[in-house]
């Protein structure tokens, strides 16, 4: 096949692999479809049922610990019984502040078995935006790990919590054995819960299918971020789609995970996928491309979650002749170009990319199902491509007000219909949900979630990732908010207006963030680097703009909007000499001004994002 087709041919020379996976494809597809939100089918009954049938196989692996499946249930149940102790019921939630170890797992699945929600708080937060993301979900109880707690402690006395004890300290450190010293104004977590039993909670209102599992939090056009509420369904449906029908995983596969906790990407897809298998998650706090290929051999790894990002980085590293010296054979993520996806299998010597497409708070994902290349696969929910407003995420409408569709093969704004099937979770604020629902999109009464993200058919129903619309961007695997890198400039003092996009840097993945501002004081006196300190306090490292222009004014249209296409064309060019560009260049803590000379060089290449 080429890079932009999926053929018959492609389809038939997959039916091989197909057939071999059937057992796991069928009972894949059973998880995948179980629709009664009243099931008692949740997280919590499927780490007991590993317990039972792989109680003895590693369920998670982290640095030299090991833990089976046995140990984790009872160590998740002990968990469990500390927060019904607390007076926690079905329908509460807590805050996790962790980093990616097994603590977190523990917290999440022990809270699951009682019907408590967690909302996997950014460990990149801090400041006013971590405040923000707490206040949102009204916990009672936050878990703060040693390693975050510098983050939390500058915003805990702005927190006002509904529990004599709010506040939950676990050392950095194993703390099954390991209890530390909490801080003064936290209770320690790991000592208090060594107290209780690790037998299996029975609860008279038991959680179900439908009742909300974890918050995961997503950058968004209303600008701070939003939390979107994900049921258990949402672990079943990865539990069955992609760890059986994409992955086919087996209780001796192990899932290197470098990816944080805290995504959709590692805590559902890569963790339901282990679950499902009853197979090994092995966890590394952060990523290190240099350190990658050592923990998969370290850990006998088969599998590995990534982001496109995180592939390039590979890619980028000097050949060895021990690229292949490695048990990886599948992978599953989202974000791999077209342009390194044939590069990055063929040195790598990987078999399966289960490419997938999803979002926290959305009603539609597609999997890579058959292993074609260049692909984010097809699904099963009704979905259209429709004709937008270029630039935005907005849907063209006709004449007659509604949506059309693009033809195939051209880039369309995806719609996933929302159906009692296919419904749309939203998220904890009601104006953040309806904004993301269009009405009458192609008949009267009907319903659509907005994506906002472009995507193109490639053939046989297989779709191809584009880009992403609108007021967010992604980088470094994240996703960043325009709105909230706005809001933030404009609570600095030091901007009289500011408008943030993505643009485009040569030999990268994703949208480097940008500003174009007007200082309150004009140009001659702005100082850059007080700009940058704030910045650094209020925003975590992602979401800090690579680029700022300086202007003495910013065009707007006859309706005072800004003409955003425009500044994104010009990104961060040099040629409007009357404008001063500046680049947060790799590794540094302060801003550079861009000349035409460096220009030239990021153009190139040779400076490295």
């Amino acid at each position: 096949m080429t890079d932009n087709t999926v053929t018959a041919r492609d389809l038939v020379r997959s039916l091989p692999g197909i057939l071999r996976r059937i057992p796991s494809i069928a009972k894949g597809f059973y998880y995948y479809s179980v629709k009664d939100d009243q099931k008692e089918l949740t997280l919590g009954t499927l780490i007991e049922h590993n317990a039972e049938k792989y109680g003895d196989r590693n369920a998670i692996l982290y640095e030299d610990r090991s833990i089976n499946w046995q140990d984790f249930n009872a160590w998740a149940n002990r968990y469990a019984h500390f927060f019904r102790a607390q007076g926690l019921q079905k329908g509460d939630a807590i805050a996790i502040f962790l980093e990616n170890r097994p603590e977190l797992l523990a917290v999440v699945a022990g809270a699951a078995k009682i019907g408590v929600a967690c909302a996997m708080l950014n460990t990149s937060q801090k400041g006013k935006v971590l405040e923000h993301s707490i206040n949102l979900i009204q916990p009672k109880l936050v878990v703060v790990g040693e390693e975050l707690t510098e983050s939390f402690d500058g915003i805990r006395d702005r927190l006002e919590l509904q529990h004599e004890r709010p506040f939950l300290f676990l050392a950095d450190a194993n703390t099954l054995n390991v209890f530390g010293e909490a801080p003064q104004g936290y209770a320690n977590l790991a000592e208090l819960v060594s107290a209780y039993k690790g037998v299996n909670p029975v609860v008279n209102t038991p959680p179900t299918l439908g009742d909300t599992a974890i918050y995961l939090f997503t950058s968004g056009t209303t600008g701070l971020p939003k939390a979107a509420p994900g049921s258990h369904r949402k672990f079943i449906k990865a539990y069955g789609g992609f760890g059986l029908m994409s992955l086919s995983m087996e209780p001796e596969d192990v899932l290197y995970c470098t990816l944080p906790l805290y995504h959709g990407t590692a805590l559902l897809v890569c963790w339901g996928s282990v679950i499902a298998g009853g197979s090994a998650i092995a966890l590394r706090r952060k990523f290190s491309a240099s350190a990658f290929w050592d923990d998969v051999r370290r850990y006998h790894a088969t599998t590995f979650g990534y982001v496109g990002e995180l592939c390039r980085y590979l890619l980028n590293q000097p050949a060895s002749d021990q690229d292949r010296n490695h048990s990886l054979t599948k992978m599953i993520g989202n974000g791999l170009r077209p342009s390194i996806w044939t590069p990055f299998k063929d040195r790598f010597g990987i078999e399966t990319v289960a490419e997938l497409y999803a979002s926290s708070e959305g009603n539609i994902g597609f999997s890579n199902f058959f292993n074609m290349d260049n692909t984010v696969g097809f699904s099963t929910a009704p979905y259209k491509l429709v004709k937008f407003h270029e630039g935005t995420r907005d849907p063209i409408r006709n004449a007659k007000g509604f949506m059309e569709e693009v033809k195939p093969g051209e880039p369309g704004l995806l719609l996933g219909e929302i159906t009692k099937k296919w419904s749309f979770e939203g998220y904890t604020q009601k104006e953040a949900t309806e904004k993301s629902i269009l009405r009458d999109a192609f008949k009267k009464g009907d319903q659509w979630f907005n994506t906002g993200d472009v995507l193109r058919e490639i053939g046989f129903r297989h779709l191809q990732f584009v880009d992403r619309m609108g007021d967010t961007f992604r980088w470094k695997g994240e996703n960043v908010s325009t709105t909230e890198v706005e809001n933030i400039i404009d609570g600095s003092g030091l901007v009289e207006e500011a408008i943030g996009y993505g643009v485009e840097i040569p030999n990268t993945n994703g949208k480097a963030g940008m500003v174009t501002l007007v200082p309150q004081q004009g140009k001659a006196d702005f100082d850059i680097q007080a700009l940058f300190n704030y910045l650094s306090e209020n925003l975590p490292p992602y979401a800090i703009p690579v680029f700022i222009r300086v202007t003495d004014g910013i065009e707007k249209t006859g309706t005072f909007k800004y003409r955003k296409v425009d500044i994104q064309k010009l990104a961060y060019s040099t040629e409007k000499a009357e404008d001063d560009v500046y680049v947060r260049l790799p590794k540094t803590q302060e801003y550079t001004l861009v000349t035409p000379e460096l220009e030239k060089e990021i153009n190139e290449g040779k400076v490295r994002f």
